[in-house]
């Protein structure tokens, strides 16, 4: 139970899931065609668990280090890790067959190494690719002009599957002042796929957090990755 608000991480949860289900019916789309990423970053997995019990499927983690352990610990339940934090080639070896899917692939000699470290234990690493759809000095990713340019060299890593994008919009009051990031984030992924690039698919869309996921699902999105709106505010 959450001391200032009285919710629990099951009813937040299942207002989550509820303003999901209503934002796709909205925007004409089916149930099941976005996924909710739950960020645990200083989550411990004992509310974890509450929100497992409240149907939650997907773990994000930001940081290895608090990760790790805490997936050994939590090994016997049902759920499924993601790495969407700032992900450094020094420990691409600690992530690789750890999650499912890395969200934040920021450039091709992160997703090199990602690949060199996937061919030495014998399997296919998925990942989305980061994009700076803001433009911005102070983020990461790869700026939406120079994708195409990258991505006959990505599709070139036999141990890489790039399946979508992922962005990070500019910080903003209103959530409507994301729209214009998610709908380039999302017309920049179909021309991409237009260009018919073998082994590359761009179909997946990670994008909106917990004060913008609305209009994400609305632009697009098939994962959003929502850490305040199901656990409240944490520390770091």
């Amino acid at each position: 139970m959450d001391a200032e608000t009285g919710d629990s991480v099951r009813d937040r949860l299942a207002l989550v899931f509820d303003r999901m289900q209503g934002a796709i019916r909205e925007a004409g789309r089916k149930e099941g065609d976005v996924r909710l990423v739950a960020a645990t970053k200083a989550v411990p997995p004992e509310r974890i668990r509450d929100a497992i019990a409240g149907g939650l499927e997907i773990a994000g983690e930001n940081r290895l280090q608090e990760a790790l352990p805490k997936i050994e610990a939590m090994k016997r339940d049902r759920i499924t890790w993601h790495f969407i934090g700032k992900l450094q080639r020094r420990k691409v070896r600690a992530v690789v067959g750890v999650f499912e899917l890395i969200h934040s692939v920021d450039s091709v000699e992160l997703a090199t190494e990602i690949d060199r470290r996937a061919a030495a234990v014998g399997l296919r690493q998925s990942v989305l690719l980061e994009i700076n759809v803001g433009e911005e000095q102070s983020k990461a990713g790869f700026l939406p002009q120079d994708v195409e340019k990258a991505l006959p060299r990505l599709a070139a890593l036999e141990h890489v599957a790039v399946q979508g994008l992922m962005a990070i919009p500019p910080a903003a009051r209103h959530p409507d002042a994301s729209r214009p990031h998610f709908r380039c984030l999302r017309e920049l992924a179909q021309r991409m796929m237009a260009r018919g690039i073998p082994r590359i698919s761009l179909h997946e869309l990670s994008m909106g957090m917990s004060n913008d996921y609305v209009v994400a699902i609305q632009e697009g999105a098939t994962f959003i990755r929502l850490g305040t709106a199901i656990f409240g505010g944490r520390r770091d």
